[in-house]
Formats: C-alpha cells, sequence, structure tokens
C-alpha cells in the first residue's frame, strides 16, 4: 500500500493518534459489545479510538466477513449491517483498508498463517506497518508485526 499513510483521514494522521489493523474477532466483540473478549491493550485502543483519539484500519476482507456472518446468522449486531457499516467509515477514525495488490504481495510471505483471511488480515499490517489487534499470536508472529493484545 505504498503512499497509504499520506491519503488516511486527518484523524490517522495526527502524531498523537495510535493505529492499528484489526482482525474479526476483534471487531466483532467490540461491536457486539463483548468487550470482555478484548485483550486490555486492544480494548484500551477501541476506546480510544471511540474517543477520536487513535484510529483503526479495517481490512475490507474483515467488512465482507462480518457482511457474510450477519447474513447467515451467525453474528447479531446492534442495527442491520448496511447501517452498522456506515455509521463505522463514516466515524473517519475507522478506516478501511483495500485488499491491494502489495497486500497480496505480502501475504505471498505469510503461508505459515494457513487460513487465507487470516493471512490478508496481517499481510494489510504488515503492508501499513501498524500493530495487528488479534488474540491469535502466531499470526502477528509469522507476519512479525507488533501484537496489540494483552
Amino acid at each position: 500500500m505504498t503512499g497509504a499513510r499520506s491519503e488516511t483521514p486527518d484523524a490517522a494522521r495526527s502524531e498523537q493518534r495510535l493505529l492499528a489493523v484489526t482482525d474479526t474477532h476483534s471487531l466483532l466483540w467490540h461491536a457486539s459489545g463483548r468487550v470482555q473478549k478484548l485483550g486490555p491493550r486492544a480494548r484500551d485502543h477501541f476506546e480510544r479510538t471511540d474517543r477520536r483519539e487513535a484510529a483503526i484500519y479495517v481490512p475490507t476482507f474483515v467488512l465482507a466477513e462480518v457482511g457474510e456472518l450477519v447474513h447467515l446468522g451467525r453474528v447479531l449486531l446492534p442495527r442491520p449491517f448496511e447501517e452498522w457499516l456506515d455509521d463505522l467509515l463514516g466515524s473517519k477514525v475507522y478506516i478501511p483498508a483495500d485488499l491491494t495488490a502489495d497486500v497480496v504481495r505480502r501475504a505471498q510471505n505469510l503461508f505459515a498463517i494457513s487460513e487465507r483471511g487470516n493471512r490478508l488480515i496481517a499481510a494489510t499490517a504488515v503492508a501499513l506497518d501498524v500493530p495487528l489487534m488479534t488474540r491469535d499470536g502466531k499470526i502477528a508472529a509469522c507476519a512479525r508485526v507488533e501484537r496489540l493484545w494483552d
């Protein structure tokens, strides 16, 4: 994602704000109010983001996965998916991170992560050079990115 940082909203550019990439579980636990399932550093980052003191990159793959889980009835959000998505992205502190050729290229080095979705999420954190919010320490370790959790 060459130049991705120069294209981020003001909320993400400020040096006082922290940046991270979220995985699907972390975003869903936050969205559904099950924040006790989040590690303390991840919970703190979501709270800071909601106060507009931080920002979170949300891989578009994660958004697609959430939409699919809602459609299948496996996940319930506090409001319809489309409204939830509009509110999330409209906040300007939850920033969509597109699946780009650069992310795909970086994922080629991460086949130690067997699940494609996790590999693409980790590659997004690598491409953006920011921590990854995930419960799964192996994913962050394989990608050699900081894990924002415990």
